[in-house]
C-alpha cells in the first residue's frame, strides 16, 4: 500500500502525539502518570477482556498470570488488591517453601496493549510483595529499586542505563543474496533476511512503552548444515534504571514470540558456535543530577563519570556473577571477538571493559556543515555521552545486573583513589596485538568460568550487601548457584572439542 502523505499537519503540541503507545495515546498522559481509573477508562473504551500479569522470575523470564475480565466489581479487585503466586516455584533459590507465598501488585505505568493475544488483553508488569505487605527483599526488582535509591541519598544524582540486545535468528538457509560471513554489520535486505523480524519487533516494543534508539544487522552471520545464523542487534535510548530492566525484560518476550509465529528460533545466548561472533549485552550508564548528564564537563569525560568507571572496573570481576551467568558466557569472553577480558577503560576501544563512545562533544556543527540551508544548532548534543559497560549477555539477570551497575557507580564515587584507579587502567591501544602485550601484564583480567565468578562475589559481597541493598540469601543462592556448574576448568578442558562444545551451547540456547 503506497504511503499517502499529509501536508497539513497540525502542530505537534502535546508530548504524547508521537508515542506509539496506545494508552499514552486514548489517555492523552505519560504512562507515569497512569492510575487505576485510567486503566478501567480504556479498557471499558477498548473492549479489553483480559488482564495479564506479568513478573521476572528467578530464570530471568517474564511469567504470566491470565485474568478473564467478568465484571466492574472483579476488574477493580484485579487492578487493587493484585494476586497470590507460589514464591518458591518462581524463585527456588531464594524462597522458602514453608513460606512461599508472595503478592504480585501491578504497576499502573507498565500496562501496554498485549500485541500477541487474539483476546483483548492488557497488560501490566508487577511488583512482588510479603505476607506482611512489604516489597520482597530478595526480589530483583526490589533490589535494583533499592540500589537506586541509595545511590541518589546519597550522591544526589540519578542513574540512567541502556542495553543493546544482541540476538541471532536461525532459520533455514536461503541460498539467494547471502551476506558474507562474518560481515554483516549494519547489513539491509535482501542480504539481511530477518529485518522484517526485527523491525516488527521494534515496533511491538515502542507500542509496549519501549523506548528504542535503533535496530540493525550485527556482524555475525554464518550458514552451518543447511541453517543460516543472522545476527542483529536492538539498542535502546537511556532511561531510569528500573524502566531499563523492563523493556528488556518485555523486548526478549517480545522476540521470542515474534520468532515462534515466523517458525524461526531467536536466541540471546553468548555464544552459539565456535570461531564466529558470539552475543552480547552491553549496558550504557550514565548520572544525571536534576534531569541533566553529568558525563561530560567542558567537552571532556568529566572526573564524576572517571570515578563511576573505577567503581565498574574494581567490581567488574564480581559483577559478572549477575551478568554472565551460564558456563558458554565464557566462552565469549575470549581475546579477538569484540568482547573484553582484560580490566581496563578507553575511548572508543572495543578492546576494553568500558567503552565510552563517541558523545557529540565536538564544538564542530556537523548538522550545519552537511545542510548548508540549516542554521546552526543551538545547544550541541553532549548529554548523549554515555559509558559502556562491554561483558554482559544474554544470561544475564537483568534487575540484578543493573543494581549491580548502580552499587558500582556509588562505589567509585566513594573511592578515596578512584581518579588515580582510573588513569591506571586506561588503554588507548588494541590490547590484543602481541606488540601490546607488556600492557596487558600489567591489568587484571575478567574470570574465565561461572565458578572463578561465584568466588569473586564471595571476595567482593560486602560491597554489594551494605546498605542492605543485596540480601545475604540473594549472594548466597547466586554463589551456590554459579559453583553448581562446576566448570572451574571447563573452558580449557574443551576448547578443541568443537562436539562437545556444541553440546553446551545448545543445553543454554535458551537462557535468560
Amino acid at each position: 500500500m503506497p504511503l499517502t502523505l499529509n501536508l497539513h499537519l497540525p502542530v505537534m503540541n502535546s508530548a504524547v502525539t508521537l508515542n506509539p503507545n496506545p494508552l499514552v495515546h486514548f489517555l492523552d498522559k505519560p504512562s507515569h502518570d497512569f492510575c487505576k481509573n485510567d486503566l478501567i477508562r480504556f479498557i471499558g473504551a477498548n473492549n479489553i477482556r483480559m488482564i495479564n500479569f506479568r513478573y521476572a522470575g528467578a530464570d530471568g523470564r517474564l511469567k504470566t498470570l491470565n485474568f478473564i475480565i467478568k465484571d466492574m466489581h472483579h476488574l477493580d479487585g484485579i487492578l487493587s488488591a493484585g494476586e497470590r503466586v507460589d514464591g518458591s516455584s518462581l524463585f527456588p533459590h531464594y524462597v522458602e517453601p514453608g513460606s512461599s507465598d508472595l503478592y504480585v501488585i501491578p504497576r499502573y505505568r507498565t500496562a501496554f496493549v498485549n500485541p500477541f493475544s487474539e483476546i483483548p488483553s492488557l497488560d501490566i508488569l508487577c511488583s512482588y510483595y510479603d505476607k506482611d505487605g512489604q516489597p520482597f527483599a530478595n526480589s530483583p526488582e526490589y533490589i535494583l529499586r533499592k540500589a537506586h535509591e541509595t545511590l541518589k541519598k546519597k550522591t544526589g544524582l540519578a542513574f540512567e542505563v541502556m542495553g543493546e540486545l544482541e540476538y541471532y535468528v536461525i532459520s533455514e538457509q536461503y541460498p539467494i543474496f547471502e551476506a558474507a560471513d562474518q560481515r554483516g554489520y549494519h547489513e539491509s535486505s535482501p542480504f539481511c533476511k530477518w529485518e522484517k523480524l526485527r523491525t516488527e519487533a521494534m515496533q511491538a516494543i515502542t507500542g509496549c512503552g519501549g523506548y528504542i534508539k535503533y535496530g540493525h544487522s550485527e556482524v555475525g552471520n554464518f550458514t552451518e548444515s543447511g541453517l543460516s545464523y543472522e545476527q542483529n542487534e536492538i539498542e535502546f535510548t537511556p532511561v531510569a534504571v528500573e524502566e531499563a530492566a523492563e523493556q528488556l525484560l518485555v523486548a526478549k518476550w517480545i522476540l521470542r514470540s515474534l520468532a515462534y509465529k515466523h517458525g524461526v528460533t531467536v536466541t540471546f545466548a553468548p555464544k552459539i558456535t565456535t570461531g564466529k561472533a558470539g552475543s552480547g549485552m552491553h549496558i550504557h550508564t550514565r548520572l544525571m543530577k536534576e534531569g541533566n548528564s553529568v558525563m561530560l564537563e567542558n567537552g571532556q569525560l568529566s572526573d564524576t563519570a572517571k570515578r563511576a568507571i573505577a567503581g565498574y572496573l574494581d567490581l567488574s570481576q564480581s559483577l559478572t556473577a549477575f551478568g554472565n551467568m551460564i558456563p558458554t558466557s565464557y566462552f565469549r569472553l575470549v581475546p579477538h571477538q569484540e568482547a573484553p577480558t582484560n580490566i581496563c577503560w578507553g575511548d572508543r576501544n572495543r578492546s576494553v571493559l568500558v567503552r565510552v563512545p563517541l558523545g557529540w562533544g565536538s564544538k564542530h556543527d556537523m548538522l550545519a556543515d552537511a545542510n548548508p540551508m540549516e542554521k546552526e544548532t543551538p545547544g550541541g548534543f553532549g548529554s548523549r555521552q554515555t559509558v559502556e559497560f562491554r561483558c554482559p549477555d544474554g544470561s544475564a539477570d537483568v534487575y540484578l545486573l543493573i543494581a549491580g551497575l548502580t552499587v558500582a557507580a556509588r562505589h567509585g564515587l566513594e573511592m578515596a583513589d578512584a581518579l588515580d584507579f582510573a588513569e591506571k587502567t586506561y588503554v588507548d591501544v588494541n590490547i590484543f596485538e602481541e606488540k601490546y602485550k607488556h600492557r596487558v601484564n600489567q591489568l587484571q583480567q575478567l574470570p574465565v568460568s561461572c565458578w572463578q565468578s561465584a568466588h569473586s562475589l564471595e571476595q567482593q559481597r560486602a560491597i554489594y550487601e551494605a546498605e542492605g541493598i543485596f540480601p545475604p540469601m540473594i549472594i548466597n543462592g547466586l554463589i551456590r548457584h554459579l559453583k553448581s556448574f562446576k566448570d572451574e576448568h571447563l573452558r580449557e578442558s574443551i576448547k578443541d572439542n568443537e562436539k562437545e562444545i556444541m553440546k553446551l551451547v545448545n543445553t543454554y540456547l535458551h537462557c535468560g
